[in-house]
C-alpha cells in the first residue's frame, strides 16, 4: 500500500502512497493516519495527510527513523476499521459581491453563471485532506467541464468563506488568507471553530454538497450565528 518511506530532515519521514490523486489512493492515505493516531505510537509529535503522502514527525529524544519506518512498515491496515465518514451540507452564495472570478471562469471554460453553478452543486465531493490555513478542506474531484488552472497572479487576500475552484478540486477559506484559486461564492457556515473538542466541521474522508442560497438568506444567516 505504501510505494516507498523516506527521510524527511533529521525528524520526519514521508510515506509516499504513489503520484496518482484519486479517492482510492487517499482512502488508503486516511487509513494509514487514523491507525497511526489511535495507536500512540512513543515519539510521534504530529501526523499530516495529503493526497497521496503521509508525513510523520517525531521526537529524537524519544525514537528515531529506523523505529518509526519500522513500525509504519509492520502495520496491518487489512485490519483497521476505517472511521466513519460523513456528508456535510455547505451553503454557498453566488452573488457578484462573492463571485470574484467568476467572469474569468465564465471565459476560459466557455460556460454562463448558471451552468458553472449548477455543475459545482449537482454532485458531492470526497475530503481529501485539510491544511494550507487551518481546517481547510480540498474537495474533488469537480466535473471536468468547470475545471481550470490557478489565477496567474495570486490575491493577497482571499475573504473568509470564499468557496474556490481550481484544477479537479474546490475549497472553502477558512480564515482570509493569500490565495490564488478562482473564487466563485461565499459561505456563511463556519467550517473552523475554537472548538478544542471538535475544530473541523469537514474531515478527511468526508463527503461535501453545496447548495444555493440567496444574499438575503446569506444575510439572515449571519445574523442567526
Amino acid at each position: 500500500m505504501i510505494k516507498n518511506i523516506y527521510n524527511l530532515g533529521d525528524a520526519a519521514l514521508y510515506c509516499d502512497f504513489g503520484d496518482t490523486v484519486n479517492k482510492e489512493t487517499n482512502l488508503k492515505v486516511i487509513n494509514y493516519f487514523n491507525d497511526i493516531r489511535e495507536k500512540n505510537i512513543t515519539g510521534i509529535k504530529n501526523i499530516a495527510p495529503s493526497y497521496n503522502k503521509l508525513i510523520i514527525y517525531f521526537d529524537l529524544e524519544l525514537t528515531n527513523y529506523k523505529k518509526i519506518k519500522d513500525t509504519v512498515e509492520n502495520l496491518d491496515i487489512s485490519t483497521f476499521e476505517a472511521a466513519k465518514t460523513k456528508l456535510v451540507k455547505i451553503p454557498v452564495c453566488f452573488d457578484d459581491e462573492f463571485a470574484l472570478d467568476l467572469e474569468r471562469v465564465e471565459k476560459k471554460v466557455g460556460l454562463g453563471k448558471k451552468e458553472i453553478v449548477n455543475q459545482l452543486i449537482s454532485q458531492k465531493y470526497f475530503c481529501y485532506m485539510t491544511g494550507f490555513i487551518a481546517g481547510m478542506p480540498f474537495l474533488g474531484d469537480i466535473k471536468e467541464k468547470i475545471r481550470l488552472d490557478r489565477l496567474e497572479t495570486p490575491r493577497v487576500k482571499v475573504p473568509k468563506g470564499s468557496v474556490g475552484i481550481t484544477e479537479q478540486f474546490c475549497n472553502i477559506y477558512t480564515f482570509e488568507s493569500p490565495g490564488g484559486w478562482n473564487i466563485i461564492g461565499n459561505s456563511p457556515k463556519k467550517i473552523f471553530t475554537k472548538d478544542q473538542t471538535k475544530l473541523t466541521l469537514i474531515d478527511p474522508g468526508d463527503e461535501v454538497e453545496f447548495f444555493e442560497i440567496s444574499k438575503k438568506e446569506y444575510s439572515k444567516f449571519n445574523e442567526q450565528k
